[in-house]
């Protein structure tokens, strides 16, 4: 019988790492950005007090930016810049950066929503 109690508490232990790995959630992707205009648009990304600048050609993407978060300037844009987040898929489309992950609101009546053409850009963030 003292055997069989070892054998019984290793069971436990596994099945509980087994179920907190499964219910701990899985580090967020980094965020993305695709060029979808038909120009070169230059893209600033502010991580910290760390600003990178890159030229994304038409139809160009970059991945694994903002692990954390981050702020985003298009073409040396003076406005607001776009706060991404960690996770956020993002597309240039006019020199304007939108959120594909983003739901359009509900045409009243139409009961039509969904990402695309109709999404809406991402909100600037706080002037730095």
């Amino acid at each position: 019988m003292e055997r069989l109690l070892p054998a019984v508490v290793l069971d436990r232990v596994i099945s509980g790492l087994l179920i907190a790995v499964l219910l701990f959630p899985s580090a967020a992707l980094p965020a993305s950005i695709t060029n979808r205009d038909d120009r070169d648009r230059k893209v600033t990304i502010i991580e910290g007090s760390t600003p990178k600048t890159l030229v994304l050609k038409p139809n160009e993407a970059i991945d694994g930016i903002c692990k954390v978060g981050c702020l985003i300037r298009i073409d040396d844009s003076r406005e607001d810049p776009f706060e991404l987040e960690s996770s956020d898929v993002t597309s240039i489309e006019d020199g304007q950066l939108y959120d594909d992950g983003a739901v359009a609101p509900t045409v009243s009546g139409s009961g039509v929503s969904g990402s695309g053409p109709d999404a809406q850009p991402s909100q600037p963030a706080p002037r730095p």
